[in-house]
């Protein structure tokens, strides 16, 4: 029998925040393209802060490198011309969805519960 995990501390729920709210900032700062790094370095750093942080940090990355390879298959389809169109939803809607999922994550993550976003590769445990 397993016993219950202890409940999230103060500092536990503000990396777990900071590990959903990052590619946001990114989006910002980089229109995008490092989106995936501020919750790959939560991971690096703050992993064994307690279960809450390693699997926000962990879906976060992973949510956050689908949309990346979304993004890179945009462009790609842009450059071609014939597939602007496409090209054009593959940078616009996972933009949405990404500032969407990240604030949903941030917000349970701050009551001290786990997200798990809807579209994710899974790279990190």
């Amino acid at each position: 029998m397993t016993t219950p995990a202890a409940p999230a501390t103060g500092d536990e729920k503000t990396l777990a925040v900071l590990a959903h709210l990052s590619p946001i900032v990114a989006l910002v700062l980089t229109a995008g393209w490092l989106s995936w790094i501020g919750p790959l370095i939560v991971w690096f750093v703050f992993r064994d802060r307690g279960q809450l942080v390693r699997t926000a940090a962990a879906t976060s990355f992973n949510f956050n490198v689908t949309i990346w390879v979304a993004n890179v298959i945009g462009w790609i389809c842009i450059f071609t011309i014939i597939l602007l169109p496409l090209g054009l939803l593959l940078i616009f809607i996972p933009g949405i969805l990404q500032l969407i999922f990240s604030i949903l994550g941030a917000l349970r993550a701050s009551k001290g519960e786990p997200y798990k976003y809807p579209f994710q590769v899974p790279i990190l445990h």
